[in-house]
Protein backbone atom coordinates (compact mmCIF):
# COMPACT_ATOMS: atom_id res chain seq x y z
CA UNK A 1 0.00 0.00 0.00
CA UNK A 2 1.07 3.51 -1.08
CA UNK A 3 1.55 5.65 2.02
CA UNK A 4 1.04 9.50 2.32
CA UNK A 5 0.21 12.45 4.17
CA UNK A 6 -2.50 10.66 6.97
CA UNK A 7 -5.92 13.06 6.84
CA UNK A 8 -6.14 12.77 10.57
CA UNK A 9 -4.41 11.51 14.19
CA UNK A 10 -4.04 8.23 14.83
CA UNK A 11 -6.52 9.52 17.84
CA UNK A 12 -9.18 10.19 15.99
CA UNK A 13 -8.74 7.60 13.81
CA UNK A 14 -9.19 5.23 16.56
CA UNK A 15 -11.60 7.10 18.30
CA UNK A 16 -14.09 7.19 14.45
CA UNK A 17 -13.17 3.13 14.60
CA UNK A 18 -14.99 2.69 18.19
CA UNK A 19 -17.72 4.94 17.11
CA UNK A 20 -18.38 2.57 14.08
CA UNK A 21 -17.89 -0.14 16.48
CA UNK A 22 -20.29 0.74 19.13
CA UNK A 23 -22.97 1.78 16.40
CA UNK A 24 -26.62 -0.03 17.49
CA UNK A 25 -26.11 -3.23 15.07
CA UNK A 26 -27.85 -5.20 17.23
CA UNK A 27 -31.40 -4.16 15.71
CA UNK A 28 -32.86 -5.35 12.78
CA UNK A 29 -33.12 -1.83 11.05
CA UNK A 30 -29.68 -0.31 12.17
CA UNK A 31 -28.16 -4.15 10.45
CA UNK A 32 -30.36 -3.24 7.20
CA UNK A 33 -29.12 0.16 7.15
CA UNK A 34 -25.70 -0.32 6.98
CA UNK A 35 -25.63 -2.15 3.75
CA UNK A 36 -26.95 -1.26 0.13
CA UNK A 37 -30.06 -3.06 -1.10
CA UNK A 38 -28.47 -3.97 -4.56
CA UNK A 39 -31.05 -5.91 -7.07
CA UNK A 40 -30.45 -7.85 -10.47
CA UNK A 41 -27.65 -7.37 -12.72
CA UNK A 42 -27.70 -3.65 -14.78
CA UNK A 43 -25.92 -2.20 -17.86
CA UNK A 44 -22.07 -1.41 -17.24
CA UNK A 45 -21.15 1.91 -17.38
CA UNK A 46 -19.46 2.67 -21.20
CA UNK A 47 -16.24 3.77 -19.29
CA UNK A 48 -16.11 0.51 -17.56
CA UNK A 49 -16.72 -1.28 -20.89
CA UNK A 50 -14.04 0.56 -22.64
CA UNK A 51 -11.44 -0.20 -19.63
CA UNK A 52 -12.70 -3.82 -19.69
CA UNK A 53 -11.96 -4.04 -23.08
CA UNK A 54 -8.21 -2.57 -22.66
CA UNK A 55 -7.90 -4.77 -18.98
CA UNK A 56 -9.68 -8.09 -19.83
CA UNK A 57 -7.97 -9.51 -17.37
CA UNK A 58 -9.07 -7.24 -14.62
CA UNK A 59 -13.06 -7.90 -15.68
CA UNK A 60 -13.53 -11.73 -15.24
CA UNK A 61 -12.55 -12.31 -11.67
CA UNK A 62 -14.56 -14.25 -9.82
CA UNK A 63 -14.02 -13.71 -6.27
CA UNK A 64 -14.80 -17.07 -4.38
CA UNK A 65 -15.24 -15.84 -0.63
CA UNK A 66 -18.03 -13.37 -0.95
CA UNK A 67 -18.19 -12.56 3.40
CA UNK A 68 -17.22 -8.83 3.81
CA UNK A 69 -14.28 -7.41 5.13
CA UNK A 70 -14.04 -7.99 8.94
CA UNK A 71 -13.58 -4.08 9.59
CA UNK A 72 -10.50 -4.30 12.48
CA UNK A 73 -8.65 -1.47 13.63
CA UNK A 74 -5.76 -2.35 10.66
CA UNK A 75 -8.41 -2.66 8.23
CA UNK A 76 -9.99 0.85 8.93
CA UNK A 77 -6.80 2.35 9.01
CA UNK A 78 -5.75 0.88 5.77
CA UNK A 79 -8.78 2.06 4.20
CA UNK A 80 -8.70 5.67 5.21
CA UNK A 81 -4.94 5.89 4.62
CA UNK A 82 -5.48 4.69 0.77
CA UNK A 83 -8.52 7.16 0.55
CA UNK A 84 -6.46 10.23 2.09
CA UNK A 85 -3.34 9.47 0.05
CA UNK A 86 -4.89 9.11 -3.32
CA UNK A 87 -6.94 12.22 -2.68
CA UNK A 88 -3.57 14.17 -2.11
CA UNK A 89 -1.80 12.33 -4.74
CA UNK A 90 -3.81 12.73 -7.64
CA UNK A 91 -5.12 15.90 -9.31
CA UNK A 92 -8.15 16.72 -10.34
CA UNK A 93 -8.83 16.39 -14.20
CA UNK A 94 -11.26 15.81 -16.46
CA UNK A 95 -11.08 13.06 -19.03
CA UNK A 96 -11.82 15.98 -21.92
CA UNK A 97 -8.65 17.90 -20.35
CA UNK A 98 -6.57 14.33 -20.46
CA UNK A 99 -7.52 12.15 -23.49
CA UNK A 100 -9.58 14.76 -25.62
CA UNK A 101 -12.71 12.71 -25.05
CA UNK A 102 -15.10 11.83 -22.12
CA UNK A 103 -15.96 8.77 -19.90
CA UNK A 104 -12.05 7.57 -20.12
CA UNK A 105 -11.61 5.05 -17.54
CA UNK A 106 -8.03 4.57 -16.33
CA UNK A 107 -5.55 4.35 -13.89
CA UNK A 108 -4.17 7.84 -13.14
CA UNK A 109 -0.62 6.81 -13.45
CA UNK A 110 0.47 10.55 -14.71
CA UNK A 111 -0.73 11.74 -11.39
CA UNK A 112 -4.34 13.54 -12.96
CA UNK A 113 -7.53 12.01 -13.34
CA UNK A 114 -11.07 12.11 -12.42
CA UNK A 115 -13.23 10.63 -10.08
CA UNK A 116 -13.44 7.36 -12.07
CA UNK A 117 -9.69 7.12 -11.86
CA UNK A 118 -9.54 7.85 -7.99
CA UNK A 119 -11.59 4.26 -7.86
CA UNK A 120 -9.40 2.33 -9.69
CA UNK A 121 -6.40 3.48 -8.08
CA UNK A 122 -8.10 3.16 -4.85
CA UNK A 123 -9.41 -0.17 -5.24
CA UNK A 124 -5.90 -1.39 -6.55
CA UNK A 125 -3.77 -0.29 -3.91
CA UNK A 126 -6.31 -1.53 -1.14
CA UNK A 127 -5.99 -5.13 -2.86
CA UNK A 128 -2.73 -4.68 -3.00
CA UNK A 129 -2.53 -5.07 1.34
CA UNK A 130 -5.23 -7.69 1.25
CA UNK A 131 -7.95 -6.62 0.25
CA UNK A 132 -10.86 -8.83 -1.70
CA UNK A 133 -12.16 -7.54 -4.48
CA UNK A 134 -15.87 -8.31 -3.36
CA UNK A 135 -15.58 -5.58 -1.02
CA UNK A 136 -13.74 -2.82 -3.78
CA UNK A 137 -16.94 -1.94 -5.76
CA UNK A 138 -16.94 0.82 -8.38
CA UNK A 139 -20.29 2.44 -7.22
CA UNK A 140 -21.81 4.97 -9.87
CA UNK A 141 -24.07 7.70 -7.57
CA UNK A 142 -26.06 11.07 -8.50
CA UNK A 143 -24.75 14.19 -6.73
CA UNK A 144 -26.97 16.67 -5.06
CA UNK A 145 -26.84 18.71 -8.13
CA UNK A 146 -27.60 15.92 -10.48
CA UNK A 147 -23.87 15.08 -11.95
CA UNK A 148 -22.95 11.99 -12.04
CA UNK A 149 -20.48 10.43 -9.78
CA UNK A 150 -18.14 7.60 -9.01
CA UNK A 151 -17.15 6.26 -5.34
CA UNK A 152 -15.11 3.38 -4.10
CA UNK A 153 -17.59 1.02 -1.47
CA UNK A 154 -15.92 -1.33 0.49
CA UNK A 155 -17.65 -4.10 1.92
CA UNK A 156 -17.10 -4.39 5.93
CA UNK A 157 -19.37 -6.37 8.90
CA UNK A 158 -19.96 -2.85 9.96
CA UNK A 159 -21.62 -1.96 6.62
CA UNK A 160 -20.90 -0.63 3.38
CA UNK A 161 -18.22 2.03 3.51
CA UNK A 162 -17.41 5.27 0.88
CA UNK A 163 -14.03 6.30 -0.36
CA UNK A 164 -14.43 9.32 -2.35
CA UNK A 165 -12.60 12.26 -4.55
CA UNK A 166 -14.00 14.91 -2.99
CA UNK A 167 -13.95 14.05 0.74
CA UNK A 168 -11.22 13.01 2.86
CA UNK A 169 -13.26 11.31 5.27
CA UNK A 170 -14.55 7.11 4.87
CA UNK A 171 -18.29 7.60 5.55
CA UNK A 172 -20.90 4.88 5.94
CA UNK A 173 -22.55 5.03 2.81
CA UNK A 174 -25.83 5.96 4.48
CA UNK A 175 -24.42 9.61 6.00
CA UNK A 176 -22.80 10.82 1.95
CA UNK A 177 -25.36 13.23 0.17
CA UNK A 178 -26.03 10.95 -2.87
CA UNK A 179 -28.07 8.64 -4.60
CA UNK A 180 -27.13 5.32 -5.35
CA UNK A 181 -27.29 4.03 -8.69
CA UNK A 182 -25.33 0.84 -9.82
CA UNK A 183 -22.26 -1.09 -8.89
CA UNK A 184 -20.05 -3.79 -9.34
CA UNK A 185 -21.58 -7.18 -8.62
CA UNK A 186 -19.64 -8.67 -6.08
CA UNK A 187 -19.12 -12.20 -7.67
CA UNK A 188 -18.16 -10.71 -10.99
CA UNK A 189 -15.64 -7.90 -11.61
CA UNK A 190 -17.04 -7.70 -15.19
CA UNK A 191 -20.86 -7.49 -14.09
CA UNK A 192 -22.99 -4.69 -12.31
CA UNK A 193 -26.12 -5.01 -10.45
CA UNK A 194 -28.56 -1.97 -9.51
CA UNK A 195 -28.80 -0.53 -6.17
CA UNK A 196 -32.98 -0.25 -5.29
CA UNK A 197 -34.36 3.11 -6.29
CA UNK A 198 -31.50 3.97 -8.70
CA UNK A 199 -31.43 4.89 -12.16
CA UNK A 200 -29.33 4.82 -15.42
CA UNK A 201 -26.82 8.12 -16.12
CA UNK A 202 -23.48 9.40 -17.50
CA UNK A 203 -20.86 9.26 -15.16
CA UNK A 204 -18.26 12.30 -15.22
CA UNK A 205 -17.66 14.54 -12.04
CA UNK A 206 -14.43 15.95 -10.81
CA UNK A 207 -13.42 18.80 -8.26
Amino acid sequence: MKTGKVGGSAVLRSAVLVGILAMGWGANDAVASAYMATGGLTSQPIGHYEFCKVNPGECNIHPRDLRPAHLTKAAWNAIVDVNDHVNSAVKPMSDLDVYGKDEVWAYPDRGVGDCEDYVLEKRRDLARVGFSLADLLITVVRKPDGEGHAVLTVRTDKGDFILDNLSQEVKLWTRTPYRYLKRQAEDNTGHWVSIRSGDSMLVSAVK
